[in-house]
């Protein structure tokens, strides 16, 4: 196939990758499996476009992608010289797993949908890959999967959920959570806590707010390996539709012009992702997964990079959990990109990074709307923002002495000095909250946790939505080995590094210790004498692995830890 590049003729075969099998006369066996299938002789040369959904059936964030997946392989098989080919992979919601054990496979889950797009992928000789994810873990699971390919690739979200509505209250997925605190203290009727159940998810599509599903499309759009508005079209919506119906005529552009994932992620593309997940107030988990797809490429990103990019980026947009809007609302205001057309103009971004059409960022969202401040306070202006600086911060001390990560939104304060009281695990958390033994004044430390220690280092979004039901989100802090739901808030730190079973001083806080969480200097402390904390430590007994056989325990062996983005292929 022939094509001008910079005004020249050149030469490209799209089908440099399946042509292994399906150009070599000494492979009659892959011909016949290929007959098998449905191909026509003029299939052979056409270059086989691999597009992976996460659909499944139990998932309100999945349970459209195969339909999705149809459109796009529809759009690519319509598109002259290319075939598509689906196949599928895995996802755990964790809007149901969150809460109890099976939350420990949410993390893991990453890993095994990126190992199996580059399996399928890799074994069939796809020459190009294009990705249907909804929950979040599906996300980086499927960037890392490409990148570790490093073919024409593009990510297709499959879009944010509707509001759901109680009594003139619009309600999202937090909504349920956070009734099981009010219920615990009295302050809500079975009637009225069954019916935010009932009405918190009216359909499909990912949580609404910004949580780490829409946090993280976000991210992936800004990085260049998502079409425009992809992050913002709602999961029902003509546009994500139209969308899919674009993919054909985008992974041949990509295909013949050999526009690969390392031309596009690149060091800068990815500080690019870490302004807008600071800019809408975003996620913890795009710390760890932002290292994680940044590691599958070959590019450094560590957790201090979000710290630097942290303490010059304001947070602008007003989202839940902390805020007011979800990203519906963004969608109508023109989406990501009219966003990234204001930070470009106010020069917060690398506006010459590569993209998936081919053009650059800045060229993409040149006929984006632009932000009407005057109409709207959804994302406001650099001038009045909702917090100077970004509200993920890298916090370090004895108690984190390779890192942590808290999420601070500026309404629960900055500072928090208060007294211990220790959990081992989620459960015997919420067992805290029904018999009172917390108060207002502690910190809540949930341990034994992480990676390892969970293994798979579980949201805790049922004990801080349960905090925050209780009444008690703005007294009392929560800091854990384990990790956040992109709908958590409140005053929290997740991500301690090192967890507790592998020696963190997390493990060794007893109930009545001072601890002292410093948002400003970003420090977190435990106020203990070193002769007490050797005392400690001599007396520890580390406790037994929670799996010794399965993929959790094959995770526990491999992983990283979460500074390092928990990656289980170094």
């Amino acid at each position: 196939m022939e094509f001008k590049y910079n005004g020249k003729v050149e030469s490209i075969e799209l089908n440099k990758y399946s042509k292994t099998l399906t150009q070599d006369p000494t492979q009659p066996a892959t011909k016949a499996m290929h007959y098998g299938i449905g191909f026509k002789d003029e299939d052979f040369k056409k270059a086989q476009v691999g597009i992976v959904s996460m659909d499944w059936d139990g998932n309100p964030c999945n349970m459209h992608l195969g339909t999705l997946g149809s459109k796009i392989k529809n759009s690519v098989n319509q598109t002259d010289g290319l075939i598509g080919l689906q196949f599928h992979t895995i996802g755990v919601s964790d809007g149901i797993a969150n809460g109890k054990l099976g939350m420990r496979y949410s993390l893991v889950s990453r890993e095994v949908i990126a190992d199996s797009i580059e399996t399928n992928a890799g074994a069939e000789y796809y020459d190009a890959i294009v990705a249907v994810p909804g929950c979040d873990k599906n996300m980086p699971g499927s960037i890392i999967g490409m990148a570790r390919l490093n073919r024409p690739s593009i990510m297709v979200y499959g879009g944010t959920i509707e509001h759901g509505e109680y009594k003139g209250e619009k309600l999202n997925i937090v909504s349920a959570f956070e009734a099981l605190g009010q219920k615990i203290t009295g302050n809500i009727s079975e009637e009225d806590y069954h019916g935010v159940i009932c009405n918190a998810i009216p359909g499909q599509g990912a949580c609404g707010g910004m949580y780490t599903a829409n946090t993280l499309a976000s991210a992936i759009e800004t990085l260049g390996m998502s079409l425009p508005y992809s992050a913002s079209n709602p999961a029902v919506s003509q546009e994500k539709e139209d969308e899919c119906d674009e993919i054909g005529l985008a992974i041949k552009n990509l295909l013949e012009k050999d526009i690969k994932p390392s031309d596009i992620m690149t060091k800068e593309a990815f500080e690019n992702a870490i302004t807008i997940v600071m800019v809408l107030g975003g996620s913890t988990n795009a710390v760890l997964h932002i290292i994680a797809m940044a590691n599958a490429i070959g590019v450094e990103i560590t957790q201090d990079d979000f710290q630097r990019i942290s303490d010059v980026t304001p947070v602008l947009g007003d989202f839940k959990p902390s805020g007011k809007y979800m990203m519906e609302d963004l969608h109508k205001i023109g989406g990501v990109p009219a966003v990234l057309k204001y930070l470009l103009k106010e020069g917060k971004l690398h506006g010459d990074c590569l993209t998936v059409t081919g053009k650059t960022l800045a060229e993409n969202v040149e006929t984006a709307l632009d932000l009407d401040f005057d109409s709207q306070d959804i994302i406001r202006p650099l001038e009045n923002p909702i917090k100077a600086t970004g509200h993920l911060q890298i916090l370090y001390g004895n108690l984190a002495e390779g890192g942590s990560v808290a999420k601070i939104s500026g309404k629960e304060g900055e500072f928090f000095k208060g007294t211990a009281r220790v959990f081992d695990g989620e459960q015997h958390f919420i067992d805290g909250i029904e018999s009172g033994r917390l108060h207002a004044g502690d910190v809540a430390v949930i341990r034994n946790i992480g990676p390892v220690g969970g293994p798979g280092m579980p949201e805790m979004l049922k004990p801080t939505s349960a905090l925050i039901g209780a009444g008690l989100g703005k007294s009392c802090a929560l800091i854990t080995d384990g990790r956040f739901s992109g709908g958590t808030h409140g005053f929290v730190v997740g991500h301690i590094v090192p967890e507790a079973v592998e020696g963190g001083l997390i493990g060794l806080v007893e109930d009545d210790d001072i601890i002292e969480i410093d948002a400003v200097n970003n420090s977190i402390s435990l106020k203990a004498a070193d002769d007490e904390i050797a005392r400690r430590r001599a007396n520890y007994q580390k406790p037994a692995p929670k799996a010794t056989r399965g993929v959790l325990a094959k995770f526990a062996k491999l992983t990283r830890p979460a500074s390092e983005g928990c990656v289980t292929d170094l």
